[in-house]
């Protein structure tokens, strides 16, 4: 299968070559069978094209009643610098650990913070997420209630950093990895150096897990495993960093419940749509694009209401 950027950079290049150079019935063919031979190519020239759409439509607009439009581009433009700059100032701020305390932080659906702490270390909240940070000089640790993060750790030997959720521990040596815990499950991937799994509960006994590049490490209650992932697919599951989502061969069903952690418009697929699957790259935060391109991929037929958004046969 091809890489999801190879995929997006041919779309992009088709796309350039209908809107700009002399396009041909045999060009035409050309692009048909490149769309005929996977759901990613179709998914990914649908979207790109729909956002062509959108760009030409805000020329249109732009081109009328000029003066008026100067008058408002401007006052457009002060109030967008002044939201890039307080979302720059949110997203990026630093904290440092100072006082022997905790401190709790938190996004909304669909929103994303990063944390830079006194000696280096980065966290990425994902959507959705509580992380409590250990104030203290004496330890590094934190403890993530719920949600998903991305650590970037530096390492300090006479003090590893330690991530406390759901019953068990994570604990770096030399590390960045992300951890996702859900009720009472954990997964934990490994993106580069190495980090160490285990257990809390000592009535119930586990071995610990030493973790390496690529491995998916998922644990409950009861159990703990492992799996391999290649890195192109690991860098594909990191997609939300960028406010992504990757789809590989997935289903509807299983797609609209990975989209719903980002938004507050829920998804919900017909069990006649659910099993269908998907290939391709969607922004996180956009549902409505996803089911609209469900739609014209397979012929679907949306319902939509202030809450959800439906697909069915």
């Amino acid at each position: 299968m091809s890489d999801a950027s190879d995929i997006e950079y041919k779309a992009a290049d088709w796309l350039q070559r209908r809107q700009f150079w002399s396009w041909s019935d045999e060009d035409q063919k050309a692009l048909d069978a490149w769309l005929a031979e996977s759901s990613a190519h179709r998914v990914a020239f649908l979207r790109l094209k729909a956002g062509y759409a959108q760009t030409e439509r805000l020329v249109a607009l732009r081109n009328s009643k000029p003066e008026r439009d100067r008058r408002i581009r401007t006052r457009w433009i002060h109030a967008a610098a002044v939201l890039i700059a307080a979302c720059a100032i949110g997203a990026s701020a630093t904290f440092f650990i100072a006082k022997p305390e905790s401190v709790t932080y938190s996004t909304p659906v669909g929103g994303r913070q990063t944390l830079t702490l006194a000696d280096g270390t980065r966290i990425e909240l994902n959507t959705d997420t509580t992380l409590k940070l250990n104030k203290s000089r004496a330890t590094r640790s934190v403890t993530l209630v719920k949600g998903e993060a991305y650590f970037q750790v530096q390492h300090d030997a006479q003090r590893p950093f330690v991530v406390e959720t759901a019953g068990h521990t994570v604990t770096d040596l030399g590390t960045k990895f992300t951890v996702h815990t859900e009720r009472d499950r954990v997964e934990v991937r490994l993106v580069e150096g190495q980090a160490r799994l285990d257990a809390v509960d000592t009535a119930k006994p586990q071995p610990s897990m030493l973790l390496k590049p690529g491995d998916v490490a998922i644990a409950t209650a009861n159990a703990m495993s492992v799996k391999r992932e290649s890195m192109s697919k690991l860098a594909d599951d990191l997609g939300w960093r960028r406010g992504l989502i990757v789809f590989h061969d997935t289903t509807l069903a299983d797609a609209a419940e990975k989209l719903n952690r980002y938004n507050t418009n829920k998804l919900e697929v017909d069990r006649t749509a659910a099993k269908l699957k998907i290939n391709g790259t969607f922004r996180a935060d956009d549902a409505q694009t996803f089911a609209q391109m469900a739609r014209d991929v397979f012929g679907l037929r949306i319902t939509a209401t202030s809450d959800n958004t439906r697909l069915s046969r």
